[in-house]
C-alpha cells in the first residue's frame, strides 16, 4: 500500500486539466480498479471510464440464439464458459431466453471451465456431437486454438465467438468523439499479443497510452504516466507491466492463433459490425465449425434479432458512453440475480462489477455528448 500511496501523491503532484478521462479497455483491470476503490481515491476531474472489455457483453445476440436453438433442436451436448449460460437472447417469454433456461427445459447443456474440458466431454460423449460455444478476446482464443492444435475429437464443433480487442478502440478513437483523452490498454492482452499492438493509439491519434497490470500500484502507475504525457504534450505507449507482457507477446499463442484462425470482419453485440475484429477458422480446422455443421435457422421473423433487450443501454455502458449506473435499467430491472442485459451478467462486465463494488441505486442517464 506504500507504493499506491507514492504514486496516488506523484498523481496529485502533476498539472492537470479540469477535466481528463481515461478509459480501461479490459473487464480485469475494471474490476481491480472497483475493488480497491481507485475512483474515490484519486483528485477530483480525472474520470476512469470502462471500455469494451467484456467478451461476453458483446458477442452476438445472434450467436446466443443460435447456442440455444442447438442445444433444443439438435441432439448433441452444448458446453460453454459458465458466463455465457445466463446471456439472454430476444425472444418471446414463452421460449427459453438463456442457456440455463434452455438446460432447464431439457437441453444437454454443461459449463466448462476450459478448453481442454470441452474436448474431454466430446472425447467421452462420442459419436455424440458436443458444440463448443467459445466466446472470448486472445487470451481465450489462444488455449483454443491450442486444444483444436493439439487433435481436437472429431465429434467436437466450435460455435466460435472470438474478436480481437484493439480494433473496438481503433472504432471509437476514428468515429471522431472517442468520449476519452487516454487509454489504458489491457494487460492479459498484451502479453499473448505484444504490448506494440497499442503504439497505433499515440501514433496515429496523440493519445497517451499506457499498459496495465492488475494491482492498484500498477494501475496507479498507469494513471500517472498518461497525465505525465499528457502534461508534457508528449503521448507515447508507456508499458507498465513489463515484467509480465513482453515485446512480441507469447511467441506460442501468436503461433497457434495465426495457424488455426484467421482474422474477419465481425459483428459486436448492438454496436456493428467492426473490420477485422474477428476470428474463425482457417483450413483443415473448419471441418469442426458449427456453423458449416448445423446451418441456422431462419430467423426472418424474430424481433430484435442481434439487439440488447429494450431498455438495456449495455452497448452504450461497453462504448463508454455511459457510466453502468446511468443505464436505464441499472438497480430497477437489472440487477445481478435478474440481468435483463448481458454487462450484469459476467464477471468483467462494468455493470456486474459496479454492483459487487456497492453501487446500488441507478441515475438518470446523462446525453451522450455530457457523458463520459
Amino acid at each position: 500500500m506504500e507504493a499506491a500511496r507514492r504514486w496516488l501523491e506523484r498523481i496529485r503532484a502533476l498539472p492537470r486539466p479540469a477535466r481528463f478521462r481515461i478509459m480501461n479497455v479490459c473487464g480485469g483491470h475494471e474490476r481491480a480498479i472497483t475493488m480497491a476503490g481507485l475512483r474515490r481515491l484519486l483528485p477530483p476531474g480525472i474520470e476512469l471510464i470502462p471500455g469494451p472489455g467484456c467478451p461476453v457483453c458483446v458477442c452476438p445476440e445472434e450467436d446466443v440464439h443460435r447456442a440455444i436453438r442447438l442445444a433444443l433442436d439438435e441432439a448433441v451436448v452444448l458446453v460453454t464458459f459458465g458466463d455465457m449460460l445466463r446471456v439472454p437472447a430476444n425472444v418471446p417469454r414463452r421460449e427459453p431466453r438463456t442457456l440455463e433456461a434452455a438446460r432447464a427445459a431439457g437441453a444437454d447443456v454443461r459449463p466448462v471451465a476450459s478448453p481442454c474440458e470441452a474436448a474431454r466431454i466430446a472425447r467421452e460423449a462420442a459419436p455424440r456431437p458436443v458444440v463448443f460455444f467459445a466466446a472470448g478476446f486472445e487470451t481465450t482464443m489462444a488455449p483454443v486454438a491450442a486444444m483444436l492444435a493439439e487433435g481436437a475429437p472429431r465429434n467436437l464443433y466450435l460455435l466460435l465467438a472470438g474478436r480481437l480487442t484493439w480494433p473496438a478502440v481503433a472504432m471509437l478513437l476514428e468515429s471522431g468523439r472517442p468520449g476519452f483523452d487516454a487509454l489504458v490498454a489491457p494487460g492479459h492482452v498484451s502479453t499473448v499479443m505484444g504490448p506494440e499492438e497499442w503504439r497505433f493509439v499515440p501514433e496515429r491519434h496523440g493519445i497517451p497510452a499506457a499498459v496495465a497490470g492488475f494491482t492498484p500500484e500498477s494501475l496507479l502507475a498507469a494513471f500517472w504516466s498518461v497525465l505525465r504525457q499528457n502534461a508534457e504534450g508528449r503521448p507515447f505507449l508507456d508499458n507498465r507491466y513489463a515484467e509480465v507482457a513482453r515485446t512480441g507477446g507469447n511467441p506460442s499463442a501468436r503461433r497457434l492463433l495465426a495457424e488455426v484462425m484467421e482474422v474477419t470482419d465481425a459483428p459486436w453485440r448492438s454496436i456493428g459490425t467492426i473490420p477485422r475484429s474477428g476470428l474463425r477458422l482457417r483450413g483443415r480446422w473448419r471441418a469442426h465449425d458449427a456453423r458449416a455443421r448445423f446451418p441456422a435457422p431462419a430467423d426472418g421473423a424474430r424481433r430484435r434479432a442481434g439487439e440488447m433487450p429494450p431498455g438495456c443501454d449495455c452497448a452504450q455502458v461497453v462504448l463508454g458512453r455511459i457510466y453502468p449506473d446511468q443505464c436505464r435499467l441499472y438497480g430497477r430491472a437489472c440487477t445481478p440475480r435478474r440481468p435483463v442485459g448481458p454487462c450484469m451478467v459476467s464477471e468483467e462486465g462494468a455493470c456486474r462489477i459496479w454492483w459487487a463494488g456497492g453501487v446500488r441505486a441507478g441515475r438518470a442517464a446523462a446525453p451522450q455528448e455530457t457523458g463520459p
